[in-house]
């Protein structure tokens, strides 16, 4: 592919906010991926949890597609597709979403006629299958709401590691519903400057949230809508009680992100908590009070950091938190060897560790301070990549999903976004 040509700035964008049409653009847009901050576990038994938005993106390309096919490529996991718009005309009959406004879950007649249509055998919940299956859900509901199946060329790609509990199927759910809301026309596309990345309005979001939640829901079945809410509003949200509430004084906050790859099944972990608590709750419920104390105060230390108030105080209670927490994960049963390691690893270097997630192996985050040096953050990172593990440096508590400009995105993104081979 001509680079030139894909990345046309004039052909790619007019001089104000108007629809999408599939003749003239090709558009970028990325949603983050997520870390639970404090409150793992806890959250199950109606405590607070801080969930945050990682600068760790994934990244959808949309632009039309030369040949009128409907083309999915997803490089990360070796999918791409491609059909003709009349074998998805079924697609018009077999979802019967009538106002795109409305969002609603397929259903299992609609769930057993998608897996026919992609030769998907029942039963089967590996992520390429999920992938395929949530991508013709989306682009049925969404996109044939015109009586029309829109040819386009969709790539998506990301620097999210799958299956560490990250939010990598959120952040893949919300590009998905923002690039076919935008194309079908049912929310606006905001033109963003040229070296610049632009949002959309607050009700929109609040319609990309609710589609990127079908999406989750028939991956993961019962999602508790945390990973596709961060995705879309990015920044860190409360979650309790099934509620979930943007916090809007929040600083960003450099982490280094640990990988331990060591394999765990949510479900295990939490069922091990219940039991301990059915067990021990004399001992148990005070600990998941304690956690809840702790997503409270670091709610307020974070508030305090935001209006630069006593910095350097409150990023070592912030590291006290993390310590009492990683703590408090392990008595609750959730911890590992390998975190354990991180943990120890990175005290060394006098940094803070916790497990992130469901625990049992996974992933743990490590606060640095905003004059932690770039030697102690290597230092650090080579010697838990000497055990193993995947490190990134990366900040938390950015924006959520966004429409870039060509000219906005890191190059090697660029790169790989405009790759010939991908664009197929």
């Amino acid at each position: 592919m001509n680079v030139r040509k894909c990345w046309n700035y004039a052909a790619a964008y007019e001089a104000s906010s108007v629809h999408f049409t599939m003749a003239n653009k090709t558009l970028i847009i990325s949603a983050p991926g997520k870390v639970i901050l404090h409150g793992e576990h806890a959250v199950v038994h109606g405590k607070v949890a801080l969930a945050v938005s990682l600068n760790l993106k994934t990244y959808l390309r949309l632009q039309p597609c030369p040949d009128q096919k409907v083309q999915l490529n997803l490089p990360n996991i070796n999918v791409h597709l491609s059909w003709k718009p009349a074998a998805l005309q079924f697609l018009q009959s077999a979802i019967d979403v009538t106002d795109v406004l409305t969002p609603k879950a397929p259903n299992q007649e609609q769930m057993d006629q998608l897996r026919r249509f992609a030769g998907i055998p029942e039963g089967s919940t590996d992520t390429e299958s999920l992938s395929i299956l949530c991508f013709l859900y989306l682009y049925g509901a969404i996109s044939t709401r015109n009586g029309q199946m829109p040819n386009m060329d969709i790539l998506i790609w990301s620097e999210l590691p799958i299956g560490a509990g990250l939010g990598s199927s959120a952040a893949y759910c919300v590009c998905l519903a923002t690039a076919l809301l935008s194309a079908s026309g049912a929310i606006t596309w905001p033109v963003p400057q040229e070296y610049n990345s632009t949002r959309w309005s607050e009700d929109e979001l609040e319609l990309i949230n609710k589609w990127a939640f079908q999406g989750e829901k028939l991956i993961h079945g019962n999602p508790s809508g945390v990973d596709n809410a961060v995705g879309t509003w990015g920044g860190i949200l409360r979650y309790h009680a099934g509620k979930i509430v943007p916090l809007y004084r929040v600083p960003t906050l450099r982490i280094l992100l640990t990988n331990t790859k060591v394999p765990r099944s949510t479900k295990v972990l939490v069922a091990g908590v219940k039991d301990k608590l059915n067990k021990l709750p004399s001992i148990i419920k005070p600990v998941l009070d304690s956690i809840d104390a702790i997503s409270c105060e670091c709610e307020r230390v974070l508030a305090a950091i935001a209006s630069s108030n006593a910095i350097d105080e409150n990023y070592s209670i912030l590291e006290e938190l993390i310590d009492i927490n990683q703590h408090h994960l392990n008595v609750i049963g959730v911890g590992h060897s390998s975190l354990d390691r991180l943990c120890q690893i990175t005290a060394t270097y006098g940094l803070h560790s916790k497990l992130t997630g469901a625990g049992g192996g996974g992933c743990g985050l490590t606060l640095l301070r905003p004059d932690t040096s770039h030697s102690v953050v290597e230092a650090a990172t080579q010697a838990l990549k000497d055990f193993g593990y995947d490190c990134w440096e990366t900040v938390i508590g950015g924006s959520g999903v966004s429409l870039h400009s060509p000219f906005s995105l890191p190059k090697d993104i660029f790169q790989i976004l405009c790759n010939a081979k991908n664009c197929q």
